[in-house]
């Protein structure tokens, strides 16, 4: 049944209500020569649904306090609602209608469409971001988790409102979760209770599935960029395993060691050891699929091949060196910290909510991994490693001349590791 599953989270809040939406069509779904167009289409059911214009709509939110906003990431379209309790049997109405009847009107389009191409083209401008953007297509390559949800200038530019209004018709179908988490009284209760789903489609029709396995293209385990900058950044890392897989706590677990504050391996090894690095840090996002497992760091140029070294150093103790007790201690303390962080709040707990349930995960995931950690020992960690943290893609943004270096210094480090593991 295509109707949202609900999930309710009554807290003590000062009369505040969080709900979310979530839909399964996020920017992993866009078509060939669509990337970046459920971005686009989310941006736009915010701007006119139901009996309301963008006009209407905006004065009918705001005048109350209120935020409305929808976005898309790779697994699901969010359609986030922060409201007070005494609005909300108001404003609930707007998440159904923004789904089942999206004005989607011309002008309103091509002006999120203006934005989304004003925001890319900000985006080479930044290092970091061109960094993490080639690695995306160095391990990813054409599947859905190959660009960034914003798309890509060339194929936004392409799109028309009959390919928007097809992408917007298939919302209502697939499993999606309706997470709502603070106050609100009873006759919203009785309200969300009896919904209908009038407007919401029954049937099995589902979004294509994640990329769960990778495929690296043509340019292999390397790919540069040369910018006019002194500054280099780059990426090292590779795709692993879906989030709720058995082995991503033990993931979880390496990068809050790796990079998670001041006291991280990374942040100790390339800034207070050797001081090569202006920033590091581990990313490891969850994700339905192929989730990233990445170290980053930006150096100087004449600094890079330290920095890069380290990085790869780092990488390979993950496979050959358990943590001492101490770092294991320290990450599953971090690791602890980041589950009470992500319940600050009501929107923080809607949001994970349902994020679980549409990952198809217990509502007690969280707790349960909170649990598990304690018997989770450092073999378990290496052993984790060895079988996803195999093959490290590296991806260099910077000056030229300091590219050359790194390529060479890369691929010496990739022969002696071969080497070593052989």
């Amino acid at each position: 049944m295509a109707i949202p599953e609900l999930i309710v989270d009554r807290i003590t809040t000062p009369g505040v209500l969080a709900a979310k939406l979530l839909l399964p069509w996020g920017s992993a779904t866009d078509g060939v020569g669509q990337r970046g167009a459920h971005q686009l289409l989310a941006a736009t059911l915010s701007r006119g649904c139901g009996p309301y214009d963008h006009r209407q709509l905006a004065d009918l939110v705001e005048g109350r306090g209120a935020g409305l906003r929808s976005d898309a990431n790779e697994d699901g379209l969010l359609i986030s609602l922060r409201c007070t309790s005494e609005d909300a049997q108001e404003l609930m109405p707007l998440l159904d209608w923004m789904v089942t009847a999206p004005h989607l009107a011309t002008e309103q389009l091509e002006l999120e469409r203006s934005l989304s191409v004003q925001a890319l083209q900000r985006q080479r401008e930044d290092p970091f971001q061109l960094a993490i953007d080639q690695w995306r297509r160095l391990v990813y390559g054409d599947t859905g988790y190959g660009h960034d949800p914003l798309g890509v200038i060339d194929d936004l530019q392409q799109l028309d409102e009959g390919a928007l209004r097809a992408l917007a018709a298939q919302l209502t179908s697939g499993r999606s979760v309706l997470a709502l988490s603070g106050t609100w009284s009873s006759s919203l209760d009785d309200t969300l209770l009896n919904r209908t789903g009038e407007g919401w489609h029954d049937t099995d029709e589902a979004p294509p599935p994640p990329p769960v396995h990778w495929m690296p293209g043509a340019e292999g385990d390397l790919i540069m960029q040369s910018i006019d900058t002194e500054q280099v950044v780059m990426m090292l890392g590779q795709p692993c395993c879906p989030h709720g897989h058995p082995d991503d706590l033990a993931l979880r677990l390496l990068q809050c060691h790796l990079g998670s504050g001041m006291s991280s391996l990374l942040f100790r090894r390339l800034r207070e050891d050797h001081g090569v690095a202006y920033d590091v840090g581990a990313h490891h996002p969850a994700r339905a699929g192929a989730s990233p497992f990445v170290l980053h760091a930006s150096s100087s140029a004449e600094r890079a091949e330290l920095s890069l070294s380290l990085l790869h150093q780092s990488w390979q103790e993950l496979r050959s060196q358990p943590l001492s007790e101490d770092d294991l201690t320290l990450a599953r303390a971090k690791f602890r910290g980041q589950i009470a962080h992500g319940r600050q709040t009501s929107a923080q707990r809607a949001e994970r909510a349902a994020h679980r349930r549409s990952l198809g995960l217990s509502d007690d995931h969280d707790h349960l991994c909170l649990e598990r950690i304690e018997s989770l020992q450092a073999p378990q960690l290496m052993e984790a490693a060895q079988r996803w943290l195999h093959r490290p893609h590296l991806s260099l943004c910077g000056p030229a001349d300091a590219l050359k270096g790194l390529e060479r210094r890369w691929h010496q480090l990739q022969s002696s590791a071969a080497t070593g593991s052989s």
